[in-house]
Formats: structure tokens, C-alpha cells, sequence
């Protein structure tokens, strides 16, 4: 079997029964289940939420995405083997760690399979809620060309590239276009105050003010959790992006809870320990995949230029990685979900017919 088969590249076109659109984001594509069969999957497997809760099946791909576009390989890669199983293992093991410690539950109910959740529909909050321990990336960029206000807090002067900061910054940015906010650009994934969200709390979905004090305790507190599991592993939590949204619990409660993913090498930057310690940066995230695409192409800029997005997807269309590009990326998502759960990561051989065939036999979602 070739390397192309154990990717699954396309999870838009399952036979999952559902009778609403599929959506299909950069990575993860969600079957909204009919309410025959959420009310009977809820009385089935005992989910704690309400009778009436509207369920989803929610299929992560090995697809990669950087820089707002999705890339393929050589060879019929249309993706990165072992890249879905090792992110959804990441945040199984955060999100369990996270009830563990008391901090909030997560959207996902069940794990059928390493590629497969079923989760219980949330009302998301339009917020990607950053936090930041060092200075890296685009605040660096920012910072060396005089920057020092981000999101509304003032930065000292006399910081090196990749130092830590002096505290943990909240730097939150927009989810979507948001439109008629005071002070807010309609663009997505735009930079936001605390100021602006206190001020437009119920734009941002927030159900009240004092939520915005809970989603800023949660992002502290699973951070310092991932954080510290991190560091005994001699692995720097460098910046994270989490999400947050409402679901109502088998009371008829609402509560805010942690969505999408956690403390992923998609959605966070992980530095090795060792080597950041005599002056090294080894990514083991996205971030050096990121790189890589930069020392590809012989214009960089393309990939860092907003205003040359016609050009960049040109770019990822019309152009195959080299394979060797890509099991990089393997080798990295694959490492640090191993080191995280410690344990071997379950890579499928072919993994479309593996979960057809569990949502079929275990959930009766396949007709």
C-alpha cells in the first residue's frame, strides 16, 4: 500500500447519514446528524446532555494547511500520514487533563475512531483566544519595527527575538468577519482589545460580561496545564490559540466550554527544551513547516504578503512538495503526539474504510 493510500486527504464525502450541508473547514469536515439519530446516539451511549442536544460527526483529514492554503506532495500526497490521528491524540489528552483539573468540558462526547469525534453542537464565541509566554512570530515582526501596544497592552522596550515575556499575554484576534463592531475591522482573524470585547460582549456571543473574566481564566489555566505537562518532557508551550463556545448540559444549563482543538502542533508553537537552551529554536509544530515553505520558494514574500493571495494559492496549486517536505511534517506531528501520550500513535492502513466501517457496525450512522 503507498504512502498516498494512508492519507486521508478528502473527508467531505463520507456516506454519514445527515440532512443538512457538510461543512468542511481547512482540516475537519462536520456531518450535523438528524435529530432521529442524535435523540437516539444520546439515549444509546448515555451522552451527558440534553434529549434534544443536536450531535455532529466531526472527521479530522491529514490535509496541510499554512499560510491560508492547502498543499500536496509528490507522489499523490494530498497530505501528511499520521497528521489527523497525532492532532486529535493531542487534544484528547488535553481536554481529558482539563476535566481532570476541574477547568471546563470540551465539546467532544465520543471517540469512535483516532480520526472521528461526535460532538455535541456549541454556539461558538467569535474570538481565537491567543496567549503568548514568548515573543516569536508575528509579534516579533511586529516589535522590531517599533510596535509596542498589541491588542491593547503595552510591551517594554529591550526585548530579544524569542525571549520569554515578562508574563503570560492574552492577545486575542477575531474569529470570522464580525461586522458593525465599534473600532473593529470586518477581516477576519484581525487584533482586538479587551476594551473591544467589554464593550461589545454580545457581538463577540459572549452570554455576559463576567464571561469574558471565565474565558481569560480558562485560557490561563489550560495553558499553565499543557504548559507544565510540557516541561516534563523538556518541551517549551511557546504561544497557543484556543477556542471557546456554549453548549447546554443534560439540565438545561448553559456553560462555556473549550472547543476545536488544544495545545496542538496546528494550533500552537512547541519549542525542544534542549535546544532553546544553548540558543536553538527546533520547532516541533507547524511552525517548521512554515519555515520550510518559506526556504522553498525563491520569493518569499508571496507566502508573508496578504496582498498577493492570488499568487500564493497559485503558488500551492500549481505546485508539488517534494515528499520529503512532507514526511518531515510526519515525523514532527507524529514525534510529539507519541512523547505527549506516551504511547505509539495508531496510524490507520487505510483509514476511510476503517471508520466507515465503525460508524456503521458501532453508531448504525451508515445505511
Amino acid at each position: 500500500m503507498s504512502l498516498a493510500d494512508k492519507v486521508l486527504a478528502v473527508n467531505d464525502d463520507l456516506p454519514i447519514r445527515t440532512d443538512k450541508p457538510i461543512h468542511s473547514g481547512k482540516v475537519r469536515s462536520v456531518y450535523w446528524l438528524t435529530e432521529a439519530d442524535s435523540r437516539r446516539l444520546i439515549q444509546e451511549k448515555g451522552y451527558p446532555v440534553a434529549p434534544d442536544a443536536p450531535l455532529a460527526v466531526m472527521v479530522i483529514s491529514d490535509r496541510i494547511s499554512a499560510f491560508d492554503c492547502i498543499w500536496t506532495g509528490e507522489g499523490g500526497m494530498r497530505g501528511v500520514p499520521g497528521k489527523g490521528a497525532a492532532l486529535n491524540a493531542i487534544s484528547n489528552h488535553w481536554f481529558k487533563l482539563f476535566r481532570d483539573n476541574g477547568l471546563a468540558d470540551s465539546h467532544i462526547l465520543d471517540i469512535p475512531h483516532p480520526l472521528v469525534w461526535i460532538v455535541q453542537k456549541a454556539r461558538p464565541v467569535m474570538i481565537e483566544a491567543i496567549a503568548r509566554q514568548y515573543i516569536t512570530g508575528s509579534m516579533w515582526r511586529a516589535y522590531a519595527k517599533g510596535e509596542r501596544e498589541f491588542c491593547g497592552i503595552e510591551i517594554p522596550d529591550g526585548l530579544q527575538k524569542d525571549q520569554k515575556l515578562p508574563e503570560l499575554l492574552i492577545t486575542p484576534s477575531t474569529k470570522g468577519i464580525l461586522k458593525d463592531i465599534p473600532g473593529v475591522p470586518e477581516a477576519d482573524d484581525v487584533n482586538i482589545t479587551r476594551g473591544n470585547i467589554e464593550d461589545n460582549f454580545e457581538a463577540f456571543n459572549f452570554r455576559s460580561r463576567d464571561d469574558i473574566d471565565l474565558y481569560e481564566k480558562l485560557l490561563k489555566e489550560g495553558f499553565y496545564v499543557i504548559s507544565e505537562e510540557l516541561e516534563k518532557l523538556d518541551q517549551i508551550f511557546v504561544d497557543t490559540k484556543f477556542e471557546f463556545g456554549y453548549v447546554t448540559d443534560a439540565s438545561g444549563e448553559e456553560k462555556l466550554i473549550y472547543m476545536d482543538e488544544v495545545g496542538t502542533p496546528d494550533s500552537s508553537r512547541i519549542w525542544d527544551g534542549e535546544q532553546y537552551r544553548v540558543g536553538k529554536i527546533v520547532e516541533n509544530s507547524k511552525e517548521g513547516f512554515r519555515q520550510a515553505l518559506l526556504n522553498h520558494f525563491p520569493d518569499p514574500d508571496i507566502l508573508l504578503n496578504k496582498h498577493r493571495m492570488p499568487e500564493r494559492q497559485a503558488l500551492a496549486r500549481d505546485n508539488e512538495l517534494p515528499a520529503s517536505m512532507l514526511m518531515d511534517v510526519s515525523a514532527t506531528y507524529v514525534g510529539i503526539a507519541e512523547k505527549i501520550i506516551g504511547q505509539k500513535l495508531e496510524i490507520s492502513d487505510n483509514p476511510k474504510a476503517e471508520l466507515i466501517e465503525v460508524l456503521r457496525n458501532g453508531y448504525g450512522l451508515i445505511d
